[in-house]
Protein backbone atom coordinates (compact mmCIF):
# COMPACT_ATOMS: atom_id res chain seq x y z
CA UNK A 1 0.00 0.00 0.00
CA UNK A 2 1.30 3.41 -0.91
CA UNK A 3 2.09 6.02 1.72
CA UNK A 4 -0.54 8.38 0.27
CA UNK A 5 -3.23 5.66 0.51
CA UNK A 6 -2.39 5.04 4.16
CA UNK A 7 -2.57 8.77 4.92
CA UNK A 8 -5.88 9.06 3.05
CA UNK A 9 -7.30 6.11 5.02
CA UNK A 10 -6.16 7.61 8.35
CA UNK A 11 -7.61 11.02 7.42
CA UNK A 12 -10.92 9.42 6.43
CA UNK A 13 -11.11 7.41 9.68
CA UNK A 14 -10.27 10.52 11.73
CA UNK A 15 -12.95 12.59 9.96
CA UNK A 16 -15.51 9.83 10.59
CA UNK A 17 -14.69 9.89 14.30
CA UNK A 18 -15.11 13.67 14.37
CA UNK A 19 -18.45 13.49 12.57
CA UNK A 20 -19.79 10.90 15.03
CA UNK A 21 -18.96 13.19 17.95
CA UNK A 22 -20.37 16.19 16.12
CA UNK A 23 -23.77 14.54 15.69
CA UNK A 24 -23.95 12.85 19.10
CA UNK A 25 -27.19 13.50 20.97
CA UNK A 26 -26.92 15.68 24.06
CA UNK A 27 -29.21 14.60 26.88
CA UNK A 28 -30.49 16.98 29.53
CA UNK A 29 -29.68 16.38 33.16
CA UNK A 30 -32.41 15.35 35.59
CA UNK A 31 -35.06 18.07 35.95
CA UNK A 32 -34.96 20.04 39.19
CA UNK A 33 -38.77 19.68 39.39
CA UNK A 34 -39.36 16.05 38.40
CA UNK A 35 -42.48 14.97 36.56
CA UNK A 36 -44.97 12.84 38.48
CA UNK A 37 -48.34 11.18 37.87
CA UNK A 38 -51.12 10.39 40.32
CA UNK A 39 -54.36 8.47 39.71
CA UNK A 40 -57.81 8.45 41.25
CA UNK A 41 -59.31 4.95 41.27
CA UNK A 42 -62.27 3.41 43.06
CA UNK A 43 -59.84 0.74 44.27
CA UNK A 44 -56.23 -0.16 43.60
CA UNK A 45 -56.88 -2.54 40.67
CA UNK A 46 -59.82 -0.60 39.17
CA UNK A 47 -59.41 1.41 35.97
CA UNK A 48 -58.46 5.04 36.60
CA UNK A 49 -61.15 7.71 36.75
CA UNK A 50 -58.73 10.67 36.89
CA UNK A 51 -55.04 11.09 36.06
CA UNK A 52 -52.93 14.14 36.98
CA UNK A 53 -49.56 14.80 35.32
CA UNK A 54 -47.53 17.49 37.06
CA UNK A 55 -44.02 18.62 37.95
CA UNK A 56 -43.00 18.72 41.62
CA UNK A 57 -41.09 21.86 42.56
CA UNK A 58 -39.03 21.92 45.78
CA UNK A 59 -39.07 24.71 48.34
CA UNK A 60 -35.32 24.38 49.00
CA UNK A 61 -35.42 27.13 51.63
CA UNK A 62 -37.54 29.42 49.46
CA UNK A 63 -40.85 30.88 50.60
CA UNK A 64 -44.04 29.41 49.18
CA UNK A 65 -45.52 32.90 48.95
CA UNK A 66 -42.80 33.83 46.43
CA UNK A 67 -43.28 30.72 44.28
CA UNK A 68 -47.10 30.55 44.37
CA UNK A 69 -48.23 34.03 45.50
CA UNK A 70 -51.64 34.52 47.06
CA UNK A 71 -54.20 35.99 44.68
CA UNK A 72 -52.27 35.12 41.50
CA UNK A 73 -52.93 32.31 39.03
CA UNK A 74 -50.40 29.51 39.54
CA UNK A 75 -49.70 26.57 37.21
CA UNK A 76 -50.12 24.19 40.19
CA UNK A 77 -46.65 22.71 39.95
CA UNK A 78 -43.62 23.61 37.87
CA UNK A 79 -42.68 23.75 34.20
CA UNK A 80 -45.66 23.00 31.91
CA UNK A 81 -49.11 23.61 33.33
CA UNK A 82 -50.42 20.60 35.23
CA UNK A 83 -52.79 18.41 33.20
CA UNK A 84 -55.75 16.57 34.64
CA UNK A 85 -57.58 13.92 32.62
CA UNK A 86 -61.09 12.78 33.51
CA UNK A 87 -61.74 9.34 32.00
CA UNK A 88 -65.47 9.75 32.61
CA UNK A 89 -67.89 12.51 33.56
CA UNK A 90 -67.25 13.41 37.20
CA UNK A 91 -68.20 15.83 39.94
CA UNK A 92 -65.26 18.06 40.86
CA UNK A 93 -65.71 20.25 43.91
CA UNK A 94 -69.48 20.10 43.53
CA UNK A 95 -69.48 20.93 39.81
CA UNK A 96 -70.06 18.65 36.84
CA UNK A 97 -67.05 18.05 34.60
CA UNK A 98 -67.21 16.23 31.25
CA UNK A 99 -64.69 13.51 30.44
CA UNK A 100 -61.61 15.07 28.84
CA UNK A 101 -58.24 16.65 29.53
CA UNK A 102 -57.81 20.06 31.12
CA UNK A 103 -55.03 22.26 32.49
CA UNK A 104 -55.15 22.62 36.27
CA UNK A 105 -54.49 26.08 37.66
CA UNK A 106 -54.96 27.42 41.18
CA UNK A 107 -55.16 30.78 42.88
CA UNK A 108 -53.71 30.33 46.39
CA UNK A 109 -55.06 32.25 49.36
CA UNK A 110 -54.66 32.28 53.14
CA UNK A 111 -58.10 30.86 53.90
CA UNK A 112 -59.24 29.45 50.54
CA UNK A 113 -57.88 28.48 47.15
CA UNK A 114 -59.58 28.70 43.78
CA UNK A 115 -59.00 25.52 41.76
CA UNK A 116 -59.46 25.96 38.01
CA UNK A 117 -59.94 23.51 35.15
CA UNK A 118 -59.04 25.25 31.89
CA UNK A 119 -59.43 24.05 28.28
CA UNK A 120 -56.04 25.42 27.11
CA UNK A 121 -53.57 22.51 26.88
CA UNK A 122 -49.82 22.13 26.35
CA UNK A 123 -48.89 25.50 27.81
CA UNK A 124 -45.79 26.49 29.74
CA UNK A 125 -46.65 27.71 33.21
CA UNK A 126 -49.49 30.19 33.63
CA UNK A 127 -47.96 32.83 31.35
CA UNK A 128 -50.61 32.39 28.63
CA UNK A 129 -53.50 31.61 31.02
CA UNK A 130 -56.82 32.98 29.79
CA UNK A 131 -59.77 33.11 32.18
CA UNK A 132 -62.10 32.92 29.15
CA UNK A 133 -60.95 29.26 28.72
CA UNK A 134 -61.99 28.24 32.26
CA UNK A 135 -64.32 25.26 32.28
CA UNK A 136 -64.80 25.00 36.05
CA UNK A 137 -63.74 27.10 39.05
CA UNK A 138 -64.21 25.84 42.60
CA UNK A 139 -63.29 27.49 45.89
CA UNK A 140 -61.98 25.16 48.60
CA UNK A 141 -60.89 25.93 52.15
CA UNK A 142 -57.16 26.12 52.86
CA UNK A 143 -55.66 24.50 55.92
CA UNK A 144 -52.19 23.82 57.31
CA UNK A 145 -50.25 20.67 58.10
CA UNK A 146 -46.75 19.33 58.60
CA UNK A 147 -44.25 20.92 56.19
CA UNK A 148 -43.78 19.21 52.82
CA UNK A 149 -40.77 20.37 50.80
CA UNK A 150 -41.90 18.92 47.45
CA UNK A 151 -45.23 19.98 45.97
CA UNK A 152 -47.56 16.97 46.03
CA UNK A 153 -50.95 15.90 44.67
CA UNK A 154 -52.64 12.75 45.99
CA UNK A 155 -56.11 11.25 45.89
CA UNK A 156 -57.52 9.96 49.15
CA UNK A 157 -61.00 9.55 50.65
CA UNK A 158 -62.68 10.91 47.49
CA UNK A 159 -60.62 14.12 47.56
CA UNK A 160 -57.80 15.48 45.45
CA UNK A 161 -55.29 16.84 47.97
CA UNK A 162 -52.70 19.48 47.10
CA UNK A 163 -49.89 20.13 49.58
CA UNK A 164 -46.75 22.26 49.66
CA UNK A 165 -44.97 23.84 52.57
CA UNK A 166 -47.59 23.88 55.31
CA UNK A 167 -50.46 24.70 52.90
CA UNK A 168 -53.15 22.11 52.20
CA UNK A 169 -56.33 22.07 50.09
CA UNK A 170 -58.73 19.25 49.24
CA UNK A 171 -61.15 19.17 46.32
CA UNK A 172 -64.05 16.69 46.75
CA UNK A 173 -64.46 14.24 43.85
CA UNK A 174 -67.32 11.90 43.02
CA UNK A 175 -68.93 10.09 40.07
Amino acid sequence: MKKSSILTTIALAFSMLLSINTYAQKFASVDKSPLDITYYRAERTAPPMIKVIYSRPHLNGRELSKLAPNGKVWRTGANEATEIKFFQDMNFGGKAVKAGTYSLFTIPGDTEWTVILNSELDVWGAFSYKEANDVVRVNVPASTGEPIGDFSIVFENDNMHLAWGTSRVAVPISK
